[in-house]
């Protein structure tokens, strides 16, 4: 009788018991279910894609109790462009050696997008192991996270607490958590390209009004350059312009902006070089890695890199390049489009700027022909017939003193008009963009250096077309011909006054300076006028050194311009 009373007791314990394990199990998936909706809340809270994309590692470890977490997103030709850890220390993450490209076990999940449990990671045939200073880890799950039917990237969990292996349950609850987490990423995704577009339509807008309102094109392509890189998140910008055979760097902002201005680069050493070669944008994982290593880098611990061409391919007018500190991730497809487009508004600033010198030299020519007309026309005529009236008028006056006055102003009016016509002249032919200094500007240089030495800015006369008919060889020796007179009048003569004329008429060339001083004397030193001498003669021309009228001296220099 005992013992059958027992019987319905026992077993009415074992339906307890294994209602309490039921009622266990359903409150631990209660509270899992809770903690996943918490999760999924979390990472959805958020905009920011770095934020959405830690949120999403540190809640699939807390869900499946994992130690440790990663998220792996998937680049260009199928690699891991990013790879972002959770669950190591600082200290730990710095002794890894390097963290996974995509290959062996990874590289599976990537090219065979699917679930992956196991565990041991030692076990599957196509495991790599782990980098040096790696810290071990056995059980592993591996979840694809999709966006649109695109495998943005994987989720990586790896030591489930206590050692034991992560089940089915967990499986389910993190792929779960993977659906939630690729409309988080493309919500996030869709904010960051709406405030991208948000921002080029300021910096555009910010641009075009530099640009139209006239504002120096380097201020410009400044403004441009630091907010290429504020769209970009890139750590340095530059903007360089190529040469003969270096390219320039005109432009640099942000980390090691000092090392990199001005700096000029040889064309096989610069990732720029080759986008002006091509004409077409460039990328580099590591900027180091593309080219050689040139001085001005090994300053600066840059990485990844874009550059792309200001202007068309076939006129690249400079580059646009965008740098990240050493140790970034790469710049995305949207990233360089973007550095594209504003390379594009780049080009057009470049263009304005040229279109208004343009307009503004053709500007300067109008005026220069209009004055020399009107100096041709109406000035000198006007002279030449007031000198006309007076040299008529002396013969009509009888006091010798007013007639020597009446003939000393046509003298002066005489001279002016010469000085008039050599500044016609001057006028209709400019010095043309990228021409060396002229010979008028070089004889007026020279006169003007003198001043020091004199103590008072001598006269200066140009006569005839210096700049188009005296060949160089010739202008070398009236250079130094002329350096000697001045000097001379600037030790010996103790001169007040002094004047210049160099003149081009009938094919020679004559520099004549004079003076005011106590003369040229008597038995002196006279190498430097032997040396004046010899260069005349050399050209086949004379030298001559004599008392002016009045006091001072005169030096003469004449030689022909057609040698032989």
């Amino acid at each position: 009788m005992g013992g059958k009373s027992l019987l319905p007791s026992m077993r009415l314990d074992d339906l307890l018991s294994e209602l309490q394990g039921r009622l266990a199990a359903v409150l631990a998936t209660r509270d899992r279910v809770h903690a996943l909706l918490e999760a999924v809340v979390s990472i959805g809270s958020d905009l920011d894609l770095e934020t959405v994309l830690r949120r999403i590692i540190k809640a699939a470890t807390t869900l499946v109790d994992a130690r440790y977490g990663a998220l792996g997103v998937i680049g260009e030709g199928g690699t891991l462009e990013r790879f972002i850890p959770v669950g190591m220390t600082e200290e730990e993450i710095a002794r890894v050696d390097h963290w996974p490209h995509g290959k062996g076990l990874l590289g599976l999940l990537i090219k065979e997008p699917g679930t992956l449990r196991m565990a041991d990671l030692a076990e599957h045939p196509l495991s790599y192991g782990f980098p040096e200073g790696h810290p071990p880890m056995h059980s592993f799950l591996g979840v694809p996270i999709t966006v649109r039917d695109e495998v943005f990237g994987n989720l990586y969990l790896t030591e489930k607490a206590g050692g034991g292996a992560f089940d089915e349950e967990d499986e389910i609850v993190v792929s779960a958590l993977a659906t939630a987490a690729g409309v988080a990423i493309e919500n996030a995704r869709l904010y960051d390209e709406s405030r991208r577009r948000e921002g080029w339509l300021r910096i555009s807008a910010e641009v075009t009004a530099g640009l139209l309102s006239g504002e120096d094109p380097g201020e410009v392509l400044t403004v441009m350059a630091r907010r290429a890189m504020e769209l970009t998140g890139a750590d340095t910008v530059t903007v360089s312009f190529p040469l003969a055979e270096t390219m320039r760097i005109e432009i640099a902002e942000g980390l090691g902006a000092e090392h990199l201005r001005g700096c000029a680069v040889s064309r096989e050493d610069s990732l720029a070089a080759i986008v002006v070669h091509t004409g077409h944008s460039q990328t580099a994982p590591d900027v180091k890695e593309r080219m050689a290593r040139p001085a001005h880098l090994e300053q600066v611990p840059l990485g990844p890199a874009i550059a792309v061409p200001l202007g068309q391919p076939e006129a690249v007018r400079g580059v646009l390049s965008l740098a990240k500190r050493a140790g970034s991730p790469s710049f995305s497809e949207v990233d360089l489009r973007t550095a594209e487009a504003l390379g594009g508004q780049a080009a057009v600033a470049l263009e304005l700027a040229d279109a208004r010198r343009d307009a503004e030299r053709l500007g300067l020519l109008e005026d220069r022909d209009r004055i020399a007309k009107d100096l041709h026309d109406v000035v000198i005529q006007r002279l030449f017939a007031v000198a006309m009236t007076l040299m008529s008028t002396v013969k009509m006056v009888d006091d010798p003193t007013a007639s020597a006055r009446l003939r000393h102003a046509v003298d002066e009016l005489d001279q002016t008009i010469k000085e008039i016509r050599s500044t016609i002249f001057a006028l209709q032919s400019p010095p043309q963009a990228g021409q060396v200094r002229s010979l008028r500007g070089q004889v007026t240089e020279l006169v003007e250096a003198s001043r020091e030495q004199l103590g008072f800015m001598p006269g200066i006369r140009l006569e005839g077309p210096l700049d188009n008919t005296v060949p160089e060889e010739v202008a070398e020796q009236l250079r130094a011909v002329l350096r000697e007179a001045l000097s001379n009048v600037a030790r010996h003569a103790r001169a007040s006054r002094a004047q210049v004329l160099v003149g081009v008429s009938e094919g020679t060339l004559l520099l004549e300076v004079s003076d005011d001083g106590v003369g040229i004397p008597e038995g002196g030193r006279r190498s430097g006028l032997r040396n004046m001498a010899e260069r005349a003669a050399r050209l086949g021309g004379t030298f001559t050194a004599e008392r002016a009228e009045g006091g001072g001296s005169r030096l003469r220099w004449r030689v022909p311009l057609r040698q032989g």
